[in-house]
């Protein structure tokens, strides 16, 4: 059952710890799923590791989550091969698409390598509500700031810009990632953007920007763009408690 338009939930969030399970679902990603609609059956959730090599430990946690929450779950592997015959026709049978962290410049590279880019803005079209998490997040933007290619972090500008902003994640916990974001969207390296404190989440309806929702009290969305000196400008967002 597709959103009534196209719906994407990028988030430095969306996961719990558990108390039967490695983790569970957060309050963002169960927001997702309502975004979804779906009544009457289990929500179909399709989660991609890509991002962290589908690694095997990832999967089984998704899968138990999933389980103790009654999801109709699948995921994508890309490794050793694709693990589903048409990538495209998998996703568009979903209600969510979730896509998990790790590496957001491996992730893009092995997407478009297997062509999981296109099926992604397809599913993104016909009405597949799409979230995830960290590199799950910038993916679906222009670019953002990320530690792929080491400890220090840089940009990545090649992003599926199904939404034509930058993203920041992590920013208030990892303390590269708010003077990168802002110095590499001062200079126009990125283009104005949304920011994430852990636990936060920015939503957007086709190509506009609708919320900022929170699962963590007292933590906050931004946006940020180029001033007319030539500096970065933050302005922190109402954020909605879920």
């Amino acid at each position: 059952m597709p959103a009534d338009s196209p719906t994407v939930l990028a988030t430095s969030g969306g996961l719990v710890a558990g108390s039967r399970t490695s983790w569970e679902l957060g309050p963002l990603t169960e927001y997702a799923i309502e975004l979804a609609g779906v009544t009457g059956r289990a929500p179909r959730v399709c989660f991609l590791a890509t991002a962290q090599g589908d690694h095997p430990r990832t999967l089984v946690d998704f899968y138990d989550a999933a389980r103790l929450r009654g999801l109709a779950a699948s995921h994508l592997a890309l490794f050793p091969m694709p693990n589903v015959p048409d990538v495209a026709e998998h996703l568009l049978a979903q209600d969510v698409v979730w896509v998990g962290g790790g590496s957001v410049a491996g992730l893009l590279a092995m997407w478009r390598l297997h062509g999981v880019d296109t099926a992604m803005r397809a599913a993104w079209e016909a009405g597949v509500v799409l979230t995830g998490v960290s590199a799950g997040s910038i993916c679906w933007h222009v670019g953002g700031t990320t530690d792929s290619f080491g400890p220090d972090l840089r940009a990545v500008d090649d992003g599926l810009a199904l939404v034509p902003f930058a993203n920041g994640v992590h920013y208030d916990s990892e303390e590269q990632r708010r003077p990168l974001f802002q110095r590499l969207i001062a200079d126009g390296t990125l283009p104005a953007g949304y920011a994430t404190d852990d636990g936060v989440g920015v939503l957007y309806r086709g190509t506009r920007f609708v919320e900022a929702l929170t699962e963590r009290t007292g933590k906050l969305a931004y946006h940020v763009e180029r001033g007319p000196d030539g500096t970065a400008v933050e302005t922190p967002l109402d954020t909605r408690r879920l």
